[in-house]
C-alpha cells in the first residue's frame, strides 16, 4: 500500500483512532503461530490501525521506513507492531506484540540494514484472505507480518542466517529420551569423539614432565574419572547443556611452560610428582579464582567485554598453538601418521580410524618394519648403551606398538583418589599464570555456550545462567586439581563439532556416557591401552584435533559483521601478535635448543625471557604469560574490541536472553532450569539465573 495520495487521510484516521486508544492499550500476545484472524480480533477490540508498507526490498531508499522495515508514519498518534529482530542468530525474536511510537525514524545511515530474504509468490498468495480488518479502512497488514516469522532470515551484507545453510534438525532435543540403547550408543559416540582431550594430552605433558609409562596410565584414568564427575555436575548444576566436561588444551600450555623451566628442569629425583603438585596448587587456586567470578556473578558484568571478535581469534589460537608439536611428531613414522590423518579427514570417524591405523600399526611391528640389527625394542635403556641403535631409537619410540611398558605394569583395578600424587604444592607465580590461563577457558566455554544453544535450537542462556555455568567450572576445575589430572576442567570446544555430526543433544546420553567413563576409570588396564597409543598416532590424531579447534573458533565470526573492516583486522592483529609477539620470547634464548627437543623449545621462556626487573617472580610471570599463544591473543583482542568504537551491530556482540523473556514465555528458558529442590535452595542467587 503506497502512502502518497492517502497521507492527509491516514493522519486524519490516526488522530480519530488516536482519540480512541487512549493512554494504554492491550499488547497483543500470541497464543502459538501468528493467526490473522487473532490479530484482526485484537485490531478491532483495541482500535489500532495499520499504516505500513511491506516493501522492505527497497527500505533503504525511503526516508520514514524503520529498521525494522516497516513503514513508521509522521502523525502524532501512529503506532505500529514491533518485531524485535535478532541479527546475530539471523532468526526473528518473537516475544510479544507491543504498541510504541516510531521512535526509530532518524537512524545513523551508517548503520548495515538487515536484509530480508523476499517471499515467493506463494506465501504472498496465502496471506491475502487476511488482508483488510477493522470495516476495510486503512488496515490492510503486510504479507510479511501475518507470515510465518519464525522462518525469516535476518543476515548482514557478506553473512548467511543460521537456516540459509539447511542445517539439519536435531534427532533428539536437550530434555529428550531416546531409549536406553540408544542412550549408551550416543553417549560412547560423544565421548569417543573426543579422545584428542580425554587421552592425548597425558601422552604430551606426562614425558616431559618425567612421568612413567605407568604414571601415564595412571593420569589417563584419572582424567576419565574426572571428567566423568565433572559432566555430570555441569550438566546439573551448570548451564545444564549437553556439554562434556574435561581437561582442555587451555591448560597443556601452561603445564609445559612450568614443567619446562629452569626450576623444574633440572629435578632429578620425584620429577613427576614435584610439578604435578605445583600443578595442582596453581590450578586449585586458580579455581576458586573461577568459582568467585561466576557464583558473584561478576561474569555476568565481565561478559559485556566478550563477544565473537574476542572469542573467535582466542579459541583459534589454541589450536594454532601447537603446530610445532603436530606434524614434526608425527612425521616421525609418515606410514602410520598420513593414513590416520587421510582417515579421520575423509570420514570424520576418530574412534574407528584410530583402531584400523593402531591394528595396521600392530602388523608394522610384528613384521619387523621397526627391528634394527643389535637393537632391543626395550626402549630406552637398553638402545642408550649401543651407539649403533641411538639413531634408531627415536623411531622405535615412536612407531612401535610394544614400545610402551604401561600394560605390563598397571594394575586390573585401580580406584583414582583425592591427593593421590601428594600435597598440592602451592606458589605464588604458578598461581598467577593459571588465574589468567582460567580467564582464557572462561572465554573459550562462553563462546561454546552460545554456538551450542543456539545449534540445538534452544534460546541462547541468560547472563546470570552463563555465570552459573563458569562457576561450577570452577568447582568443577577444583575437583581436578585435588585429583590431579595436570589440568583444569572446562567445557571441551569440541563437543559443538559431535553434536553437528551426530544431530543428537540429549543431556542424558552425555550424562549415562559419563557414567561408563567412570566406571572405565576404575579399571587400570583400560588406562594402560590408551597409554599404549605409537606416539606417531596419537601425533597424527592430534593435527586434526588442534585444526578442528582452531575451524571451530573461526567459525564464531559468523556471529558478527563480516565485510567490517573493523572486526577483521581486530581479527588478524591479535592472532598475529599472539604469535610474533610470543615468538620473540621463545627465541630470546639461543641455547635452549641445545638442552629440550625442538616441540619443547617454544615452552622454556618462563626462565629464560628478555624481562629481567629484578624480581624473579615476576619475571617468571610475565616471560611465562607473554610467552604463551593465546593468552596474547586474548588480551590484544579484548582491549581492541573495546577501545575501536563501533555500533553493537557492527560488532555482532552475543544476544544472550534477558529477565524479560521470562514475563512472556517463562518455557522458554526450561532447558536451563535447576532442578526443583536445587532452585529453591539458590533460589535467593537472582544473578545466577536459578
Amino acid at each position: 500500500m503506497e502512502r502518497g495520495s492517502n497521507s492527509e487521510s491516514t493522519n486524519k484516521a490516526d488522530k480519530q483512532k488516536g482519540k480512541k486508544l487512549g493512554s494504554k492499550i492491550e499488547p497483543f500476545v500470541t497464543q502459538g503461530d501468528h493467526n490473522a484472524r487473532d490479530l484482526r480480533s485484537w485490531a478491532k477490540r483495541t482500535g489500532f490501525v495499520s499504516i505500513f508498507s511491506g516493501e522492505v526490498g527497497t527500505s533503504r531508499g525511503r526516508s520514514s521506513t524503520n529498521r525494522d522495515g516497516f513503514r513508521g508514519e509522521s502523525g502524532g498518534g501512529s503506532m505500529s507492531p514491533k518485531i524485535e529482530s535478532d541479527p546475530v542468530q539471523a532468526t526473528t525474536r518473537n516475544r510479544s506484540f507491543e504498541i510504541e511510537p516510531d521512535s526509530n525514524r532518524n537512524r545513523n545511515n551508517s548503520e548495515a540494514d538487515p536484509i530480508l530474504p523476499e517471499r515467493g509468490e506463494n506465501e504472498r498468495g496465502n496471506t491475502e484472505a487476511s488482508a483488510n480488518w477493522n470495516n476495510g479502512e486503512h488496515n490492510k497488514i503486510d504479507d510479511e507480518y501475518v507470515g510465518k516469522h519464525e522462518s525469516i532470515d535476518i543476515t548482514y551484507p557478506g553473512g548467511k542466517g543460521e537456516s540459509e545453510w539447511n542445517q539439519p534438525e536435531m534427532k533428539y532435543g536437550i530434555r529428550d529420551n531416546p531409549g536406553f540403547a540408544s542412550l549408551i550408543y550416543y553417549g560412547m559416540q560423544h565421548y569417543l569423539s573426543l579422545a584428542g582431550s580425554l587421552i592425548f594430552i597425558p601422552l604430551i605433558i606426562v614425558p616431559a614432565m618425567g612421568g612413567t609409562d605407568k604414571d601415564t596410565a595412571t593420569v589417563i584414568s584419572t582424567m576419565m574419572l574426572v571428567s566423568g564427575l565433572t559432566t555430570i555436575l555441569h550438566s546439573n548444576f551448570g548451564t545444564r547443556l549437553p556439554l562434556v566436561q574435561g581437561s582442555s588444551f587451555v591448560f597443556l600450555a601452561p603445564a609445559l611452560v612450568i614443567s619446562n623451566s629452569h626450576e623444574y628442569r633440572n629435578l632429578t629425583q620425584n620429577k613427576f610428582r614435584h610439578i604435578m603438585r605445583e600443578l595442582q596448587g596453581a590450578i586449585i587456586v586458580s579455581s576458586i579464582f573461577q568459582c568467585i567470578l561466576g557464583f558473584s556473578g561478576l561474569m555476568s558484568l565481565f561478559l559485556r567485554l566478550i563477544n565473537p571478535v574476542v572469542v573467535a581469534p582466542t579459541i583459534a589460537s589454541i589450536g594454532l598453538a601447537f603446530f610445532s608439536y603436530g606434524f614434526p611428531q608425527a612425521g616421525s613414522c609418515i606410514e602410520i601418521s598420513l593414513p590416520q590423518i587421510l582417515l579421520v579427514l575423509i570420514f570424520s570417524l576418530v574412534p574407528l580410524s584410530i583402531g584400523i591405523v593402531w591394528v595396521y600399526a600392530f602388523f608394522l611391528t610384528a613384521g619387523g618394519a621397526y627391528n634394527y640389527k643389535g637393537c632391543n625394542s626395550d626402549i630406552p635403556n637398553s638402545n642408550m648403551l649401543n651407539d649403533s641403535c641411538i639413531k634408531h631409537a627415536y623411531t622405535m619410540k615412536h612407531c612401535r606398538t610394544d614400545a610402551s611398558n604401561a600394560w605390563k605394569t598397571a594394575d586390573w583395578v585401580r580406584v583414582p583418589y583425592p591427593l593421590q600424587w601428594g600435597i598440592p604444592i602451592f606458589n605464588f607465580k604458578t598461581s598467577i599464570i593459571m588465574i589468567i590461563v582460567s580467564l582464557v577457558a572462561s572465554v573459550d566455554s562462553v563462546g561454546t555456550y552460545y554456538s551450542t544453544s543456539t545449534r540445538v535450537n534452544s534460546k541462547p542462556p541468560t547472563r546470570g545462567i552463563v555465570s552459573r555455568g563458569i562457576g561450577m567450572e570452577g568447582f568443577c576445575s577444583i575437583l581436578a586439581g585435588i585429583w590431579g589430572t595436570g589440568g583444569g576442567s572446562t567445557t571441551l570446544t569440541e563437543n559443538t563439532h559431535t553434536i553437528n555430526i551426530t544431530n543428537v543433544a540429549s543431556r542424558r546420553s552425555v550424562e549415562l556416557g559419563a557414567v561408563i567413563l567412570i566406571i572405565f576409570s576404575f579399571v587400570g588396564k583400560v588406562g594402560a591401552i590408551l597409554a599404549s597409543i605409537p606416539q606417531a598416532l596419537a601425533a597424527s590424531l592430534l593435527c586434526f584435533v588442534w585444526a578442528l579447534i582452531t575451524a571451530l573458533g573461526i567459525s564464531t565470526l559468523r556471529y558478527t559483521h563480516t565485510r567490517s573492516f573493523r572486526n577483521i583486522m581486530i581479527v588478524g592483529v591479535s592472532l598475529f601478535l599472539g604469535f610474533s609477539i610470543p615468538a620473540y620470547f621463545q627465541n630470546y634464548y639461543q641455547e635452549t635448543a641445545f638442552i629440550l627437543p625442538g616441540y619443547l623449545i617454544p615452552y622454556s621462556a618462563a626462565s629464560d625471557g628478555p624481562i629481567r626487573s629484578g624480581n624473579e617472580q615476576i619475571d617468571f610471570i610475565m616471560n611465562a604469560l607473554l610467552s604463551m599463544n593465546m593468552v596474547v591473543t586474548f588480551l590484544v583482542a579484548i582491549v581492541l574490541d573495546n577501545t575501536v568504537s563501533s555500533s553493537q551491530e557492527e560488532r555482532g556482540v552475543y544476544l544472550w536472553s534477558v529477565v524479560e523473556d521470562l514475563s512472556v514465555d517463562p518455557s522458554c528458558l526450561d532447558d536451563y532450569s535447576l532442578p526443583k529442590k536445587v532452585s529453591k535452595v539458590f533460589g535467593w542467587a537472582k544473578c545466577l539465573g536459578a
